[in-house]
């Protein structure tokens, strides 16, 4: 009878364990979402004149944060995150490139000079500038 009792104990301790160990395991792939902090100043580019540019989405943040291109010049942006983002204009009309899928890319041209702020509409927190020269 003690032999059961302990060997009951032991199965309730394995399978409680695996099942901590499969719930941590689970919770440790994702951010749901949330920003991680980065104590790395923001960063700023120039395209070349007339050249194509680029801006990369990588753990929840659009870098470089703030990019100066030319009139008419295309940005490509690149979703390199494991989830969906999206690159909208804040003014709600200059541009949205919809939903950028993981390793996908859309591309953004601007069309008047100017100063655009944008966001990711899916990850309200996450912001970049355009600066159309």
């Amino acid at each position: 009878m003690e032999h059961a009792v302990k060997l009951r104990h032991l199965t309730t301790s394995v399978v409680a364990g695996v099942a901590v160990t499969a719930l941590v395991a689970g919770c440790g792939g994702s951010d749901y979402g949330a920003p991680k902090a980065s104590s790395s100043p923001t960063p700023t580019a120039s395209a070349s004149s007339g050249g194509a540019s680029s801006v990369a989405i990588d753990n929840f943040k659009f870098t470089p944060a703030s990019l100066t291109v030319s009139q008419g010049a295309r940005t490509t942006v690149t979703n390199r995150d494991s989830t969906a983002h999206t690159v909208t204009a804040d003014d709600g009309s200059s541009f949205d490139t919809g939903d950028i899928n993981p390793g996908s890319s859309a591309t953004v041209t601007l069309p008047k000079a100017g100063t655009f702020k944008y966001h990711c509409s899916i990850h309200p927190f996450m912001h970049g500038t355009l600066v159309a020269d």
